[in-house]
């Protein structure tokens, strides 16, 4: 199966069909017959692009969740090409580094981003051809020579043939960057075989009724989990309705306005939702999947969350390196753990996808008992061959063929996942382990927590003294003297917090995953070692 493949399929399945909805914008839907011309049209221009040294014709996509914008990955798709997506949210030199670090010869960008394109065409050497996403022009001239399309005309034109990419489940069709959580963005490669087990797992994992069509609200960025969701779920004829961004109200007006089957939240705005009161009383009953991934939701809100939502919650458990579907826990499996009263089991990742394998090893890279705690690992067709242009970087990653995802975690007799921590998240204090995630689910039991991050910070006592920085549901809300005789009554003094620190607001990466590193370099700044 090529990447393009399910959108075909939901060209013939529902060609009259709603493809692309752009809430907040004047154009009206786009059925599958009109996405379809638009992305031959875009296709088209770029197979007649020259390919670099090793046969690859890499194009940046540089654009805010838009029709346009998911017209130009699909026009890649169907083109052969390699995508390389740019997150509109992260910062200019972010994306400079991840556009140069993954050789980008073609940039399409939209208007927002076209003050940008002097800086970029400087600093980005290899672009050879830029693709206007929208009806602006450059500020300037571009310096140097380069080819220049606008998108419009294109459509407008004669229609090319379409290009016919070859069937090839080791060619590389996407370049996706890491969150640049714990370190600079390293490009991961996905081929047309990753594609293909993510797009059997979509559909293994959240089948539809026969004749039922999907209805998919995006309101994470296009770029990640939300956005990779959209691809597969065109092969059902999915409508996507697309959220310029993650606002609560809107999302909740949306799934009842739409009635959506299908949405992706990362935990940080499920938890907006939840303490926004005003957002509640919609109707949600078309909504079968809410999808939760980027980081463990803890136990009182996935029950708040059910109770909102309906049983509807589904978690997917991977990273760039094995998107989405590593593991895989769905509702019936969510609503059974929360009526027994089983937190353990409610708070798991979920048991191995159908197209991946899990393993728990010791840092020598022998396989664990059940139970036992050690690095999560995974192999299998939905796991990427590597980092691009990075063989040493590749081989760190390995124990022989299983990926080393840096998470800690155990599994359980029945085959359920549990991710403790990432590996570089363990505080280690006065000689004890503590695990930083163990500490904020404890924390995020309390109502008026928003979100947490629990790191260690140097102490001369005790190595890492447990650090809890909070960020409160509404301000003054947090009871520090409070929290802090509970968090000691549940889990003992050394994996109490020594310290618990307020915050407005954490900070977080463009996809809502709290940045950790940010945190510790304000108590690690020129120290020797960081945990």
């Amino acid at each position: 199966m090529r990447p393009i493949d399910p959108f075909l399929r939901g060209l013939q399945l529902a060609p009259d069909a709603a493809a692309a909805i752009e809430v907040g914008s004047d154009d009206p839907p786009i059925d599958y017959r009109g996405l379809n011309a638009r992305i031959e049209a875009l296709a088209g221009w770029l197979a007649e692009l020259p390919v670099d040294g090793a046969g690859q014709l890499r194009v940046a996509v540089y654009s805010p969740n838009a029709a346009m914008g998911f017209a130009a990955v699909l026009a890649c798709m169907r083109a052969g090409v390699v995508w390389v997506p740019i997150n509109a949210r992260n910062a200019l030199a972010e994306n400079l580094f991840i556009m140069n670090q993954a050789r980008v010869g073609v940039l399409a960008i939209a208007d927002a981003f076209l003050p940008d394109l002097p800086e970029i065409l400087d600093v980005a050497p290899g672009i050879g051809a830029v693709l206007l996403l929208g009806t602006g022009d450059p500020p300037e001239p571009p310096a140097r020579p380069l080819q220049l399309a606008r998108a419009a005309a294109l459509i407008a034109a004669p229609p090319p043939p379409a290009p016919d990419p070859v069937h090839d489940p080791d060619r590389v069709s996407a370049i996706l960057s890491t969150g640049g959580t714990t370190g600079r963005p390293k490009g991961v490669v996905w081929t047309d075989r990753m594609w293909e087990a993510l797009t059997l797992s979509i559909w293994a994992h959240m089948p539809m009724p026969e004749g039922e069509r999907p209805v998919h609200l995006v309101a994470a960025p296009m770029t990640h989990a939300a956005g990779v969701i959209a691809l597969p779920l065109t092969a059902g004829g999915a409508t996507t309705v697309i959220l310029p961004k993650a606002d609560p109200v809107v999302i909740m007006d949306a799934i009842e306005r739409y009635r959506v089957t299908h949405l992706f939240l990362p935990p940080t705005v499920v938890y907006m939702i939840l303490a926004d009161r005003s957002t509640h009383g919609h109707d949600l009953s078309s909504l079968r999947y809410l999808i939760y991934s980027a980081a463990p939701m803890a136990p009182d809100k996935l029950a708040e969350a059910m109770a909102l939502f309906g049983p509807v919650l589904v978690q997917g458990y991977g990273q760039a390196e094995i998107p989405l579907m590593g593991t895989f826990m769905s509702a019936a499996e969510h609503v059974a753990a929360l009526d027994a009263g089983d937190h353990a089991r409610l708070v798991s990742a979920g048991r191995p996808g159908i197209a991946s394998q899990v393993s728990i090893r010791d840092p020598g890279g022998r396989e664990l008992p059940r139970g036992e705690t050690g690095e999560i690992c995974f192999r299998g067709s939905l796991v990427t061959p590597g980092y691009d242009g990075r063989p040493e970087l590749t081989a760190e990653h390995r124990f022989g063929d299983w990926h080393r995802t840096g998470d800690l975690g155990f599994m359980d007799a029945a085959g359920y996942v549990s991710i403790v921590d990432r590996a570089r998240d363990m505080i280690i204090t006065g000689g004890f382990n503590v695990y930083s995630a163990e500490v904020e689910r404890a924390i995020l039991a309390d109502p008026a927590v928003r979100d947490c991050a629990v790191i260690g910070i140097p102490d001369p006592v005790w190595g890492e003294a447990v650090t809890a920085i909070v960020e409160p549901a509404t301000p003054d809300a947090v009871d520090v003297q409070a929290l802090t005789l509970r968090l000691r009554a549940e889990l003992g003094g050394v994996k109490t917090p020594k310290h618990v620190e307020i915050w407005p607001e954490l900070p977080r990466s463009p996809v809502g995953k709290v940045l950790k590193r940010k945190i510790r370099d304000r108590y690690w700044q020129g120290r020797e070692r960081q945990i």
